[in-house]
């Protein structure tokens, strides 16, 4: 039997990213900007919508074997059809667009004066796809043909982000809710979800955006909107909810999974903004505290309300809020649902993940349905022969490692700061495992030593990552299932409290108020990253490494074994773990010697 192939895409706001799904069956899903190098892949503006992520498409296809004609339907997260003051999106209209659409006065059923050129843009996509390819590109796009080759679906927004929840979760039927800043109108949406159908319980719509007031706060803290939220959620911990009652009365809860947004006033209620890079006030801190506090509050209410709607005991969860995993762990505690799953890449670019998942569920109705996401390592891999020949031409000093695990191990029991590259890279914001910076968490100063690596505030945490088997002896889930055995948490999407009576062992992931947001790692998941975090234990006693992001401030996650190499030498790492090889810096700052005979004068082109 033909395969069904199905290109998901997300382009219009931020977060670029694709998706190839087979007979149900997730061959790959990457972010554009893995590839372009530029964080976000773009600007969340409305005349950035044209730019596709040609790259990750690119990526897609050659992960599946194919090329575009081969494909039998191209999903788009996006359905311009439900903006605002769009009757259609069938390309047959017309717009109208001053020369400065942002000197003009905003159309009154419009957000933005410039959103008909957004709907212009998205409607235009699926010719855009075809001869818009860059020509660097061009080869696997050859042959295809909008209408033709491949039928086009727009997706709705939210649609898609519950197809990524709930097609790619364990479960046969929940509950999804999704919430993030806006898709077409919708900001929050409910669903039940059964089979390989979603069935939608209701919706909230713009202008009112539980993700849009925590963007507004973002912007007013200093921070980059659409881009920072996770850094007002840390800042969140160092302060206290006095002006949780100035939340309160900006976020009105209306029953039936309803709200409104009331104008903020920000500057009014709170003072001056404070100015990128300037420094932290305790109001600040204050500011995020109570906003965390009523967005807990408020989401803990509206999935009281999904639950008693849907009459189910599980949660999907998906949208960029969903990302916010002190929220996710009051759920998980204080909520009615029983179980909860996260979608990994839970902001937009899961969407093009949920777009195919949806297309390829209703292209095959009667198809059985597939536990879609065991793992999150769906982008690029290289092989040793692949990252050899990188390290030779490029003439770095490098070693073969015999046994990777237990050198890494040792590494990592000396105090060193690896660059850990291994396997396929993850899909989603989450470094877990595969494109990852790696610590020892015994020494209290190295989540300082971590932030000044990668230029972060030195308020951010560093996440921890533990075997699954150990988990339990080392953290513990709060309120309810305090009782209970620690549940999997493969994608660090949830905080928990470190046992007090280890706390002193793993001083350096241990937030100021007594959480960590733990990855549990189980070995048929990764074996080698499970295998280097047990090394680890057996040296230290402590089966627990830090785990974060391979990348410095303002840079996407590496991807490639040129970019790890890059800012391996860019950055104060002491080793770079890449496949079965290690380079090495001497504390002078010079690359280590050892092994370099293993390729010098030899090496092929890149």
């Amino acid at each position: 039997m033909t395969p069904v192939y199905t290109l998901g895409i997300n382009a219009v706001f931020h977060d670029s990213a694709a998706a190839l799904v087979r007979d149900g069956e997730i061959v790959a899903a990457a972010e554009e900007e893995r590839f372009s190098r530029i964080k976000h892949a773009k600007r969340p503006v409305p005349f950035s919508a044209w730019e596709l992520p040609y790259d990750a498409i690119d990526y897609c296809l050659k992960e599946g074997g194919i090329e575009l004609r081969d494909v039998q339907r191209v999903a788009y997260s996006f359905d311009p059809s439900l903006l605002p003051g769009a009757e259609a999106a069938n390309g047959g209209e017309s717009i109208t667009l001053p020369l400065e659409p942002s000197a003009q006065p905003a159309p009154a059923d419009a957000e933005s004066p410039w959103e008909p050129l957004l709907r212009s843009y998205v409607v235009n996509a699926p010719r855009q796809l075809v001869d818009g390819v860059p020509l660097r590109l061009a080869r696997r796009f050859r042959g295809a043909r909008a209408g033709e080759t491949f039928e086009w679906r727009f997706v709705p927004h939210h649609l898609a982000h519950a197809a990524s929840a709930f097609h790619a979760s364990p479960f046969e039927r929940a509950a999804v809710m999704t919430l993030d800043g806006r898709g077409e109108r919708a900001t929050t949406a409910y669903f039940r979800g059964e089979g390989c159908s979603l069935e939608q319980l209701g919706e909230v719509t713009m202008p009112d955006s539980l993700g849009l007031l925590y963007e507004r706060v973002t912007s007013y803290l200093g921070f980059l909107h659409s881009s920072d939220e996770y850094k007002v959620m840390a800042l969140a911990s160092y302060g206290s909810p006095r002006y949780a009652d100035d939340f309160r009365s900006m976020v009105q809860l209306l029953g039936e999974g309803c709200y409104r947004i009331h104008p903020p006033r920000l500057r009014e209620r709170f003072g001056e903004p404070r100015e990128r890079g300037a420094v932290l006030e305790q109001r600040h801190f204050d500011i995020a505290r109570s906003l965390q506090l009523v967005l807990e509050e408020t989401v803990l209410e509206l999935a009281g309300w999904l639950a008693d709607a849907s009459g189910e005991d599980r949660l999907c969860t998906a949208g960029g809020v969903a990302l916010n995993c002190v929220l996710n762990a009051v759920l998980r505690d204080r909520g009615k649902f029983r179980d909860i799953w996260v979608q990994p890449a839970a902001g937009d670019a899961g969407t093009a993940l949920g777009a195919a998942l949806w297309a390829d569920a209703e292209l095959r109705p009667e198809a059985r349905r597939h536990p879609h996401m065991a793992n999150p390592y769906l982008g690029p891999g290289y092989g040793d022969d692949e990252i050899e020949e990188f390290l030779r031409w490029s003439k770095q000093s490098y070693r073969r490692m015999h046994d990777v695990a237990e050198e890494s191990a040792a590494l990592l029991a000396a105090g060193k700061i690896i660059g850990w590259f291994q396997g396929r890279m993850e899909f989603g914001p989450r470094a877990l495992g595969a494109r990852s910076i790696l610590a020892s968490p015994i020494d209290a100063e190295m989540q300082a030593k971590l932030n000044e690596i990668k230029d972060r505030e030195d308020f951010r945490p560093v996440a921890p990552a533990v075997v699954e088997e150990a988990a339990d002896r080392w953290f513990v889930e709060g309120g309810k299932n305090a009782a209970g055995a620690m549940r999997p948490s493969p994608f660090m999407l949830f905080v928990v409290d470190v046992r007090p009576e280890m706390a002193s062992r793993i001083p350096a992931v241990r937030h100021t108020d007594g959480t960590a947001r733990v990855q549990t790692v189980e070995r048929a998941q990764n074996p080698l990253y499970h295998d280097v975090i047990a090394a680890f234990g057996r040296r230290t006693g402590v089966p627990v490494v830090i785990n974060t992001s391979f990348n410095t401030r303002g840079e996407p996650v590496v991807c490639t074994p040129r970019d790890a190499v890059e800012c391996f030498h860019a950055s104060p790492l002491d080793a770079l773990v890449i496949g079965s090889f290690v380079l090495e810096k001497e504390a002078g700052g010079a690359a280590a010697s050892d092994g370099r005979a293993a390729a010098a004068g030899q090496g092929g082109g890149r």
